[in-house]
């Protein structure tokens, strides 16, 4: 779940009592208007810090692929292909002793990372110009 989503399930209630308080109707949009204001401003503060999350990755992800070391350059493809060549070897049998559970979880985490820096790195350039306008 997103937190601009988690955002809008928390603010829900508070939209309902709105609705239901016992005052004049001129009052009652009055707090909405109000409401919708901190909404508002909640969601771009949120939007803003997401926007400044992926800027940070980004110049990460940048700094490496700019580095002058090859390994520096290369050490996540060279950690998936050893994750990629021990699920083979695991899925086969071919490992003295399975992979443990842990081992598992770190190969999702690692992929999930992998997966979202490589589409970080890829969508950044797009998302900060579309920003910037």
């Amino acid at each position: 779940m997103s937190f601009l989503g988690f955002l809008s399930g928390a603010m829900k209630p508070i939209a309902t009592i709105i609705d239901e308080v016992h005052t004049s109707d001129e009052e009652r949009e009055t707090l909405r208007l109000e409401f919708f204001k901190l909404q508002t401003g909640l969601a771009t503060q949120a939007m803003e810090y997401e926007k400044q999350l992926l800027d940070s990755q980004s110049s990460i992800i940048i700094a490496e692929a700019k580095g002058g070391s090859w390994i520096q350059q290369n050490w996540r493809p060279i950690t998936m292909l050893t994750f990629l060549v021990l699920v083979v070897l695991d899925s086969f049998g071919w490992l003295a002793s399975p992979l443990a559970d842990e081992a598992w979880t770190l190969l999702q985490i690692g992929l999930g990372g992998y997966v979202v820096g490589r589409s970080v790195e890829k969508t950044i350039p797009s998302i900060t110009q579309a920003v910037k306008k």
